[in-house]
């Protein structure tokens, strides 16, 4: 490889070494497995519950939205996996590798605010694991932030913790996940005998109503409203879609990251969803009400082994969140100014940013989590998905020039560092779900907006990816031409 430019490279961006290339697919298929079995997903499961689908509807839903995200993950990951780049530098072939900036950033502040979702998830574990110990409710009076002050320390407990795990890398990130994911298994397997055991098997919990059942409040909606679940369900890991690179450049081959995903993926996550839902539908039998937080669940339980449960929780939670939400926005945090920004200062930045989001607003309801935290920034997100897998596979044909996506000189300077067609098909896939969005998240602001719009943005993943990946290649075209 020639001399790159220096405000494009450093040794955390540059392609991997052969030396490098050691995970294998067991090891993607731990991976994904840690991530999978964890409290979001879980949540995401009872969520569905919450908002009163079936035992059966929620878990169509989430299977659906996994196989489908499934392909843009693996199409996605090739790239990773034949040329040893991160996502932050993938991006340059398509964006430019000044506009690559852009979408880079995109994802890194949405990977913050989950860090910072998980971490408040952790410190109520912590929380919760101290008031079973001490016999009372720690939650603490409550501060201007809108929290306890029991909850403020735990969460800024937990934060500390997985600051430790900042400075090691990647290879400790795969450590983790390898030996943690057997461990979550037995917890989830303990946790559905739990629920079987005390709400006298899985009869009452299959049999429950939907609210969309005959004479319910939402009958005849089923399918005018499964699609936005679903939606939803995809948008979930739309993150790890984009920067999947940041793992795949990591693969021995380009099979080991395909069977590995493919293995890691939409099966585990249905699974965890089986086991969410009994354990969801269960609490409504047992305690009279649907309790979709696993850690609110461990405090009404009680006992010693409600503590085990809790500090398991915990390490799954640190393991997960450092997979999944702080290694991508590292990178991309590095890329925008490699010069400065090593991956360990990336990881400062992910984490700071996480706290100062406020997670614990995003997780106020299961409608807030669902339908404004994950098809929103799946708005965002879906039109770059669509833009890469665009530029890679039907523009260049899985043919990149590595060299140049270090140099501001190179086939991907385009206009100045910026490609005019990945921003013109951003634009496109974004504008539309807007309307939408703001109707959703502030409905009491923007009340007057149409039906077609919040409509349209049931669908804001699919339309943001069709819509930006459609024109991208059709501009492109007319480069070419």
């Amino acid at each position: 490889m020639s001399a790159p430019d220096g405000d494009l490279w450093n040794q955390d961006l540059a392609p991997t070494s052969a030396a490098q290339r050691n995970w294998r697919w067991w090891h993607f298929a731990a991976l994904w497995l840690g991530m999978v079995i964890a409290v979001p997903a879980y949540m995401l499961a009872g969520g569905l519950i919450d908002q009163g689908l079936s035992a059966g509807q929620a878990v169509a839903a989430i299977m659906l939205g996994n196989l489908i995200i499934l392909g843009p993950m693996l199409l996605i990951g090739h790239a990773g996996a034949k040329y040893g780049v991160p996502f932050a530098v993938l991006v340059r072939s398509s964006f430019g590798w000044r506009g690559a900036s852009l979408p880079a950033l995109a994802r890194a502040l949405v990977a913050c605010g989950w860090y910072g979702i998980q971490t408040w998830i952790g410190g109520g574990a912590l929380l919760t694991l101290l008031g079973v110990m001490v016999g009372k409710n720690l939650t603490g009076a409550m501060t201007p932030l809108g929290i306890g002050t029991g909850q403020l320390l735990a969460f800024a407990a937990f934060w500390l913790l997985q600051l430790l795990f900042v400075t090691k890398g990647l290879d400790a990130v795969r450590k983790l996940e390898t030996w943690t994911a057997p461990v979550k298994v037995v917890v989830c397997v303990a946790l559905v005998w739990w629920a079987l055991s005390k709400a006298g098997g899985l009869g009452p919990m299959l049999h429950a109503p939907s609210v969309y059942d005959p004479g319910h409040a939402k009958a005849g909606r089923f399918w005018i409203e499964f699609a936005p679940i679903v939606t939803a369900m995809a948008g979930y890991w739309g993150t790890l879609a984009l920067n999947i690179p940041d793992f795949t450049r990591f693969a021995r081959a380009q099979r080991d990251q395909i069977l590995g995903q493919a293995i890691g993926l939409p099966g585990p996550m249905t699974l965890m969803a089986v086991i969410s839902v009994i354990v969801t539908s269960a609490t409504v039998i047992i305690f009279g009400k649907s309790i979709w937080d696993p850690v609110a669940l461990a405090g009404d339980i009680g006992g010693i082994a409600v503590m085990i449960g809790l500090l398991v929780i915990s390490l799954d939670t640190i393991s997960c969140n450092i997979a999944a939400n702080l290694v991508g926005p590292a990178y991309d945090f590095a890329a925008v100014w490699p010069e400065k920004i090593t991956y360990r200062i990336g990881g400062y930045v992910t984490v700071t940013i996480g706290a100062l989001i406020m997670p614990w607003k995003l997780m106020e309801s299961t409608n807030g989590y669902i339908f404004v935290w994950l098809t929103g920034y799946g708005a965002l997100l879906g039109p770059i998905a669509g833009i890469m897998i665009a530029d890679y596979w039907f523009v260049r044909r899985t043919a990149l020039n590595t060299e140049d996506l270090y140099r501001r000189d190179g086939v991907y300077a385009y206009h100045k560092g910026w490609n005019p067609a990945a921003a013109v098909g951003l634009a496109a896939g974004v504008l539309p779900n807007l309307p939408g969005f703001l109707a959703t998240a502030f409905p009491h602001v923007f009340e007057g907006v149409g039906a077609f719009w919040t409509g349209l943005y049931a669908y804001a993943w699919f339309v943001g990816f069709v819509l930006a990946g459609g024109i991208y290649w059709l501009m492109m075209r007319r480069r070419a031409a």
